[in-house]
């Protein structure tokens, strides 16, 4: 006997019901907001309905890691992928993603660590590489072949690209100079087309050379908040630092907070548990002056900024 399938879906959860009508507003106005990653089953029963999810009877974690960027896309007009940081992924990788959510879903992507790491951390994932030189630090054909190339089938898609830079030692650069000197001949040979921005861990980069640099290519410094970047707002206040005619904001700790502490107070990300009332004021700013200047905007919250990525941006929009 063939199986029936059920009329009408099952409702969406309370708070993605309450947030995707003023996302989606806000994304018409070229404001969108979304999270670092989306494979959070803390945020079931928030944007996710947990019968979805179910094989017999029980919670399935491959089915969830599977289908849940297409009901995140039902809420949500944007999100990050944290994941192309570690790896160029594959054509087919690419075929696979861009399948499994709605057409309008944008994406926010990270440049992998091939491109933006001058040196490999001593860590067991570089293997022999580990503690070398990386002779592809800021190439931009290598760029251009392993990670646009097989990207751009889906260039409409791709909201914005990020090169995030971990903080460099004095070895590396012994100042803001030399790191831009680099930064300026990258940006110039890039490919043209993709929105590009820079993400420094470097609070002595926040400098006059350095947003002329972006400046001059239209290239947006992405205003993070991290553990030693001065706060979101102070950023926001320094002349010059919107630097193109598109913003980017990462929310992902809180000043002073290491990465590893943050994933071990809040996981498994079910509520916000330490709220930042100055990073959302700042947020809040943000928007308000993409709104008033009519530029896009892409702000992406993470889990570990206060605990739990869709009840900060609730926040954030409730008290707006």
């Amino acid at each position: 006997m063939s199986m029936l399938l059920p009329l009408f879906e099952d409702p969406p959860p309370e708070l993605a019901a309450s947030l995707g009508p003023r996302l989606a507003a806000l994304a018409a106005e070229g404001v969108y907001i979304g999270g670092s990653s989306w494979k959070y089953p803390g945020w079931l029963g928030q944007i996710y309905t947990p019968e979805k999810y179910r094989t017999r009877g029980r919670f399935s974690q491959k089915k969830f890691e599977a289908e849940c960027l297409e009901e995140y896309a039902k809420t949500f007009p944007i999100v990050c992928g944290d994941f192309s940081f570690y790896q160029f992924p594959s054509d087919a990788f690419w075929q696979r993603l861009f399948a499994s959510a709605s057409p309008s879903l944008r994406y926010g992507f990270k440049v992998p660590e091939e491109i933006t790491v001058k040196r490999f951390p001593m860590h067991d994932r570089y293997g022999a590489r580990a503690g070398l030189t990386n002779e592809f630090f800021l190439h931009p054909d290598m760029f251009a072949e392993n990670f646009w190339r097989p990207l751009e089938t889906y260039k409409d898609r791709v909201a914005v690209l990020i090169f995030e830079f971990g903080t460099f030692s004095k070895e590396a650069f012994a100042g803001e100079a030399p790191f831009v000197e680099q930064l300026d001949r990258f940006l110039g040979a890039l490919p043209k087309g993709p929105r590009y921005s820079v993400e420094v861990r470097n609070p002595e980069f926040l400098a006059a050379d350095y947003f002329a640099c972006l400046q001059k290519h239209n290239v947006a410094h992405v205003f993070n908040a991290w553990t030693r970047m001065p706060e979101l707002g102070v950023q926001m206040s320094i002349a010059d630092a919107f630097s193109a005619d598109f913003t980017v904001v990462r929310a992902l700790l809180r000043r002073g907070r290491a990465y590893e502490d943050a994933v071990k107070a809040f996981s498994p990300y079910e509520r916000v548990q330490d709220a930042n009332p100055p990073g959302r004021v700042a947020i809040r700013s943000l928007i308000a002056r993409a709104r008033q200047v009519r530029q896009p905007a892409f702000v992406f919250v993470n889990n570990r900024f206060e605990g739990n990525a869709p009840q900060t941006i609730d926040a954030i929009l409730k008290d707006g």
